[in-house]
């Protein structure tokens, strides 16, 4: 994420920092400053500060239960909002999803458990004045943790209990369908929190509300593109196969034949168009300037990834991360070259 930067790397995971997060420390800070001097302002940071500490802890929920489903989780980014875990990909299966998602809030559970037990005991008629700010740090902790629960299971996707709710209707819909109607929600929630932000005069609640039904858009938009590009075959979108060399050619007559167009790859194919190797117009232009009359049977490429015309864009695009090749064929059943494809073919926005 841009203008953030690592503060530690922890199990693989970097977590990292967004630089908005330091502007809310210096209003915190500021705030508390200007209300009782220094002690409450440190009291007050050191409250945020464990406060966030309980969002890591929780997104840290989310990237360990993900891993068990063979799912990497590159980084985890501290917001003003909160915190962001960027898993690799979605989970395959709606009960993975659901598991993932209820990750993170069990953590929450564990931690609000655990400060129970050092404190001795929670009374409910004390719970408005520690979420006010009154009382120590861990009883003002332990009224958090039960508002992160309770907050993040509200049913406002792409919020956990809106991925929670996505995944339970997975298991009877499309994916994509699913994911649309925990979008409406999710939207009918974020309406709710800007009507509830306007008529107490709560910016923070507004800003919630617009932060969560443009998120809820987007997901349900992103959920159609990747329904459609799952559903769509390579074959339907790659380019022209173009010229081909055979073996035995020479340098100039394969340039020859690369001067008809060429995707800045070269095929060696057989008679049959049997797929035997691959030379970058680049290494070809070198070959001519030094030997013209040099076969072209050495500097093919043997070893290199091909993509099936009958895979899916989402699979194509998989097999693409995977290396720098950047260019790949598109072969049929029998290894014949059918065509090309580029890995600009496939915005990440789509695939991913």
């Amino acid at each position: 994420m841009k203008w953030s930067f690592q503060l530690v790397r922890i199990a693989g995971i970097d977590v990292r920092v967004h630089a908005t997060f330091f502007l809310l420390l210096l209003w915190f800070g500021v705030s508390y400053y200007s209300e009782g001097g220094v002690g409450a302002m440190i009291a007050g940071l050191s409250f945020i500060i464990a406060l966030f500490v309980c969002v890591v802890l929780h997104e840290f929920g989310h990237a360990f239960a993900a891993r068990a489903y063979g799912i990497r989780t590159p980084d985890i980014t501290l917001l003003p909002i909160g915190g962001v875990a960027r898993l690799e990909r979605m989970p395959d299966k709606p009960w993975q999803e659901l598991v993932v998602a209820l990750a993170g809030p069990a953590v929450n559970v564990v931690i609000a458990f655990a400060l129970w037990l050092v404190l001795g005991q929670f009374l409910a008629d004390d719970f408005g004045r520690f979420t006010d700010g009154e009382g120590d740090i861990l009883s003002k902790l332990l009224a958090i943790n039960i508002i992160l629960v309770l907050f993040n299971l509200l049913p406002a996707f792409p919020m956990d209990g809106g991925r929670v709710l996505r995944a339970l209707l997975a298991m009877h819909f499309k994916h994509a369908r699913a994911t649309q109607m925990a979008a409406w929600v999710g939207q009918v929630v974020a309406i709710l929190f800007g009507l509830l932000g306007f008529y107490q005069g709560n910016p923070f609640l507004i800003f919630i509300g617009v932060f969560v039904f443009f998120g809820a858009r987007a997901e349900a938009s992103f959920a159609v593109r990747k329904e459609m590009a799952e559903e769509t075959k390579v074959a339907h979108v790659m380019r022209p196969m173009g010229p081909v060399l055979s073996l035995g050619m020479t340098v100039a007559e394969a340039a020859r034949v690369a001067l008809a167009g060429h995707q800045g790859m070269l095929p060696v194919t057989d008679s049959s168009l049997h797929l035997l190797a691959l030379i970058p117009a680049s290494e070809l232009a070198n070959a001519l300037h030094w030997d013209s009359h040099a076969r072209i049977d050495n500097l093919g490429h043997r070893s290199f990834d091909r993509i099936s015309a009958d895979a899916s864009m989402v699979a194509a695009h998989a097999t693409m991360r995977r290396t720098s090749q950047g260019i790949f064929p598109v072969v049929n059943s029998g290894n014949q070259l059918v065509g090309w494809l580029h890995l600009v073919d496939f915005p990440t926005s789509v695939v991913d």
